[in-house]
């Protein structure tokens, strides 16, 4: 896959899945610019492993659930790069800012939600087609189950959020068609070093078995590089027909009867 020439933004470039996904775009050549909010340690340490694969980037600050600090980002993008060929919209707040239950929940805490995902990729997306000339790549990081189902109580917020983003994608594919800017997003299963290592280890610990015990059928979480793995792909010349589409990243965990026991399934 090259990318030799291209300019990339990711969003929430410093750690996990967005750092994953930064050094694949740097594997292929492309300049990336390296978001973060508050851990710039992290994202210099992600700029240099971007500059070990050979490529080259730049770091931007920004509080993504903010319309002026998403312009400015892009305003930061322009000065450095001159064009835009590859924006990933990765960014979320820490879950202490949306973890709250249906009964519970502020609306403060929705709005925030709301702010760093839907609105942040809307205003986002059409600060990134102003870089961009014909053939553009534009990938959302979405968590689908959390907008579909409605058990996991304290998700609402971020579920909600993530739906109106997907939603967001099918309506942008279709706007940016004409252009070849290719919209899509990809859902990944539960990840090693992602924000499933913020919950308690026990927790962790407990997802690590359930994947492993054939949750997922191919019996391990993902990592960051499967994820990197996928974006890169969208992002490549290769996937140019393919447009508003929710990519599962999971190992094949969406594949899982939930509603049947394991062993049942296995026959």
């Amino acid at each position: 896959m090259s990318l030799k020439g291209k300019h990339a933004l990711v969003t929430g470039g410093s750690r996990g899945i967005g750092r994953g996904i930064a050094l694949k775009l740097a594997e292929g050549g492309a300049r990336v610019a390296v978001h973060y909010y508050t851990h710039q340690a992290a994202a210099k340490d992600t700029l240099e492993r971007v500059r070990k694969h050979g490529a080259d980037g730049i770091l931007v600050q920004a509080d993504v659930s903010r319309v002026e600090d998403v312009r400015s980002m892009f305003g930061e993008v322009r000065k450095a790069f001159g064009t835009l060929d590859i924006f990933v919209a990765n960014a979320r707040p820490e879950a202490a800012r949306f973890y709250q239950k249906p009964m519970d929940i502020t609306l403060e805490a929705w709005d925030h939600a709301m702010d760093s995902q839907a609105k942040a990729f809307l205003v986002g997306a059409r600060e990134a087609v102003g870089l961009m000339g014909q053939g553009g790549r534009i990938v959302a990081i979405t968590y689908a189950p959390g907008g579909q189902k409605g058990t996991w109580q304290p998700w609402i917020a971020m579920g909600s959020a993530k739906a109106a983003l997907e939603s967001l994608v099918r309506y942008f594919a279709v706007t940016l068609a004409p252009r070849g800017i290719t919209v899509n997003s990809v859902s990944p299963g539960l990840t090693d070093d992602s924000v499933l290592n913020s919950f308690p280890q026990a927790a962790v610990d407990t997802a690590r078995a359930w994947h492993a015990s054939g949750w997922t059928p191919m019996g391990r979480m993902g990592t960051p590089a499967d994820i990197g793995n996928v974006v890169g792909l969208l992002c490549s010349p290769d996937a140019a027909w393919i447009t508003g589409q929710l990519i599962y990243a999971d190992g094949g965990a969406s594949l899982v009867d939930t509603l049947l026991p394991l062993e049942m399934q296995r026959g």
